[in-house]
């Protein structure tokens, strides 16, 4: 089967220099969980790191893995980073000490389920800033926030924008700077304290090198950085983080010299086969255990250069080896560095092992 391999001492070092950075700027930070799929024990093992008790929050956007924190470790704070529905709201209010809304109506039907629950349920107001993602439209703050503010089992904690996350929508000083003055006129309209203004994610790290992030934004999100060492803003590693926390190897399962285009009465798919940079005699072609259903092969890196994506199926895939000069044989691995969502993907795949090194 092929295999996920999880270095938890690299992950555990990146958290020590992420928090190390946060408190360096005065930043609180929430560690964003999502990628890890649920997976009981891995979440568990990256909950023992000390700095967990030290850090705002533990995030998601789903509230299965929220529940599971808790179960874990009730004192942790939680938070889920997706707008909710209001058919989950009794287990968002259960399990989400926080949850980052812009529906008037999800809010209004958390508040009945907050009330039954006998608990107050806090909130983060997302706002739109040129991503088309969630959020409110800003000249619509006022208005929106009117109707919320006296939900007497809501409080608003905080306002919030996501930027580069579907239209790659980079985010500037300018525009972290516009976020913070709207909490600060919300503050001033209404006598209400912001606690958080949640501007930053793992692409927003590199403005801190660069003072290039207003002192009001003063909540990170943070998932690709821990998890990768990376950052979307540059798709490369950021500062000295780890980029190797995970390795992902496929096993061969069949290994032969085939041509590099199917036989002509056949229909080609572009989407199916990649290209060959073998001879008119073929080339080696690996066949390996994972498929389409577990992973996009644009965000697998493999490590051998030689080795390229030749084409897949829905459960298995086709790499090149040209001459196959690394001498590759049956049963051997084909190893792959991962993009966020190779990860986010691989570790939601219940076909795919995980291991803990």
């Amino acid at each position: 089967m092929a295999t996920v391999k999880i270095h938890i001492d690299r992950i555990y070092d990146n958290i020590e220099k992420i928090h190390a950075l946060m408190a360096k700027n005065d930043k609180e930070w929430s560690l964003v969980i999502k990628c890890l799929g649920g997976e009981r024990e891995i979440i568990a093992m990256v909950l023992e790191h000390p700095l967990i008790n030290k850090i705002h929050s533990i995030s998601s956007t789903q509230w299965q893995e929220l529940k599971l924190v808790k179960e874990l470790h009730n004192n942790l704070r939680t938070i889920v980073i997706r707008p909710t529905f209001d058919k989950y709201g009794g287990e968002i209010v259960a399990n989400s000490d926080i949850s980052l809304e812009t529906s008037l109506a999800t809010i209004q039907s958390l508040n009945f389920d907050a009330k039954k629950a006998e608990k107050i349920h806090n909130i983060i107001v997302m706002i739109e800033m040129g991503d088309l993602r969630e959020g409110i439209k800003r000249e619509g703050l006022i208005p929106f926030y009117n109707n919320i503010f006296e939900l007497e089992n809501i409080k608003i904690v905080g306002i919030g924008a996501n930027l580069g996350c579907m239209f790659g929508d980079l985010p500037t000083y300018d525009k972290l700077l516009h976020l913070v003055l709207y909490g600060q006129l919300l503050e001033a309209k209404y006598n209400h304290k912001m606690e958080l203004i949640s501007g930053g994610t793992s692409i927003t790290l590199p403005l801190l090198d660069t003072g290039e992030v207003p002192l009001g934004v003063n909540h990170f999100r943070i998932g690709e950085a821990v998890f990768l060492g990376t950052t979307p803003y540059t798709d490369k590693r950021y500062a000295n983080l780890n980029t190797d926390c995970f390795e992902f190897e496929a096993n061969i399962l069949e290994l032969y010299r085939k041509e590099s285009l199917p036989e002509k009465n056949l229909r080609l798919s572009a989407n199916n086969v990649a290209g060959s940079a073998s001879t008119e005699h073929g080339s080696y072609k690996a066949l390996v255990d994972f498929g389409k259903i577990d992973v996009d092969p644009r965000n697998l890196i493999s490590t051998d250069k030689k080795v390229k994506f030749f084409g897949n199926s829905s459960d298995l895939s086709v790499y090149d080896l040209g001459e196959n000069t690394r001498g590759y044989n049956v049963g051997d691995v084909l190893t792959f560095k991962l993009k966020y969502m190779g990860l986010t993907r691989l570790m939601n795949s219940k076909y795919i092992e995980k291991t803990m090194l």
